[in-house]
């Protein structure tokens, strides 16, 4: 009974005091106050956000457009590149096309490639990697990834541009004929201690891959940075004046050593 009294005593002690102050704001006018503030902030239910009405369009009546290869059109020629008359650019394979007497080879339509006699003139300018780049004629090294015309002055294909021919200039395995045997005359020597006159006499030449592949060199690999990522090793960087000053031949001969003592020490 004491309980029920007690918060009977302070409901109405509540009351009284919400009483009072509603009072209070009258004789001060703020319920008017109040209420005008409360019909500003509240937004009417005609205000809601609009929603946009979708409106079909008709394309039936609306000409498709075409690209000029659909319509039977030749593509416009442009100052440097052009097609061969008589090409079918919707033919996906490859083509061939002679421009200038050189032989063009790309997908999905055959476009010229025009290289200066000033720009082949400097060809030769450096015999190791090159000294031209081309994105058409020159062919990748595996090591160095740079594509450019080897700097031989008797190879057919960077010096007449004729893609029929190989490239004297970058090695060809015998084995795989993959990307991983392509080296550079300049690559070949400094990594793996090689001349490019004596792979050329081989034609039973191996690249570095295949020869740890097949074993026929025990600790050898392929030092470029592509192929020690995946074994997870750190890229050598310019590592010849350290194996030169150690006494070996090539990166490739002074990692083939520490390889080999570093298989010992595990032992």
């Amino acid at each position: 009974m004491g309980r029920l009294k007690a918060k009977s005593d302070y409901e109405e002690l509540r009351k009284a005091r919400i009483f009072e102050n509603q009072a209070r704001l009258a004789s001060l006018g703020l319920h008017k106050t109040i209420s005008e503030l409360r019909s500003v902030t509240s937004s009417p239910k005609s205000d809601k956000t609009h929603v946009r009405k979708h409106s079909k369009v008709d394309y039936s009546s609306t000409p498709l457009r075409r690209s000029a290869r659909l319509r039977g059109k030749s593509p416009p020629k442009q100052e440097g590149l052009g097609y061969l008359e008589g090409s079918d650019s919707s033919d996906h394979g490859e083509k061939k096309g002679s421009t200038n007497g050189h032989l063009v080879r790309a997908k999905r339509g055959v476009r010229w490639h025009k290289i200066s006699e000033e720009a082949l003139a400097r060809r030769c300018e450096s015999k190791g990697r090159g000294s031209l780049y081309d994105p058409v004629y020159g062919i990748c090294c595996h090591f160095c990834r740079q594509k450019k015309l080897c700097g031989e002055e008797d190879c057919r294909r960077c010096g007449d541009l004729d893609m029929a021919q190989p490239c004297i200039g970058k090695t060809d395995c015998s084995v795989c004929h993959s990307t991983n045997g392509i080296l550079c005359r300049a690559c070949l020597k400094v990594r793996y201690g090689e001349e490019m006159e004596e792979v050329r006499a081989n034609k039973e030449w191996i690249c570095p891959h295949c020869i740890e592949d097949k074993g026929i060199n025990p600790y050898w690999i392929c030092n470029s940075s592509f192929c020690l990522k995946k074994r997870k090793m750190v890229p050598t960087g310019i590592a010849i004046f350290r194996a030169r000053e150690m006494g070996y031949k090539s990166v490739a001969h002074l990692l083939m050593d520490e390889l080999q003592r570093a298989d010992k020490r595990r032992r």
